[in-house]
C-alpha cells in the first residue's frame, strides 16, 4: 500500500449534526475542499472515511463524513489525524511545492554550482518554511524557503540551490 500522509486534525465537533472541525495548514483549503476519502488510525486501526461535504469557518475546514452523524460519532475520532496516499496529495501539488519528505536528505548547492551540504531538517516560523542545512563540515544553518533565496528545486536531480545573502550567516550552527 502506498505511504499516508497526515493533512489534518480533526479538533471537535460542529454542531449537532456529526460534523467535524478540522486543523489544517493554512493555504491548503484547495487540497482539502478535493477530498473524497481520507483514512484515520483508531486504535491502531485503519478506517477509511468518505468525504461527504467540506465547508470553512474561519481558519478550520468543517468535514462530514459519511456515518458520522452525532456529536458521539465525531467524539469518537476527536483529536484523531486524517491521511490521505502520497501519490493523491503529490497529484494536488502545485509546481513549486513539495512534501517534506522529500526535500529532506537532498543536496544542497550555491548558485555557483559548489555543494554546500545536505536538508537537515524542514521547519516553519510565522513568515515561510525553514530549510535546516547541514554543511559538508558538519556545521548546520537555517535559510528560509522561500524562491528569493532558494531558486531552484528539483527533486528528479536531488538538488536544491540557495542563494548566499548578507542576511544568512552560514557559518553558525543553528540552536536545537
Amino acid at each position: 500500500m502506498s505511504k499516508l500522509v497526515s493533512v489534518g486534525k480533526i479538533l471537535n465537533f460542529h454542531g449537532i449534526k456529526g460534523e467535524a472541525k478540522v486543523g489544517f495548514t493554512s493555504g491548503k483549503e484547495d487540497l482539502i475542499r478535493s477530498l473524497k476519502s481520507v483514512y484515520i488510525f483508531r486504535n491502531n486501526v485503519k478506517t477509511i472515511y468518505e468525504v461527504r461535504s467540506v465547508r470553512f469557518h474561519k481558519n478550520f475546514a468543517i468535514i462530514k463524513f459519511k456515518g458520522v452523524d452525532s456529536i458521539n460519532d465525531v467524539e469518537l475520532i476527536k483529536g484523531l489525524l486524517i491521511h490521505v496516499t502520497e501519490e493523491a496529495l503529490k497529484a494536488r501539488l502545485k509546481k513549486d511545492e513539495f512534501l517534506i519528505n522529500d526535500l529532506i536528505g537532498m543536496d544542497v548547492y550555491d548558485t555557483d554550482n559548489h555543494k554546500i551540504g545536505k536538508v537537515a531538517d524542514m521547519g516553519e516560523n510565522k513568515a515561510s518554511n525553514i530549510i535546516e542545512v547541514e554543511k559538508l563540515n558538519g556545521l548546520k544553518f537555517m535559510i528560509p524557503f522561500v524562491k528569493e533565496w532558494v531558486p531552484l528545486v528539483d527533486i528528479d536531480k536531488n538538488m536544491i540551490v540557495i542563494k548566499y545573502s548578507d542576511g544568512i550567516d552560514m557559518t553558525q550552527e543553528s540552536k536545537e
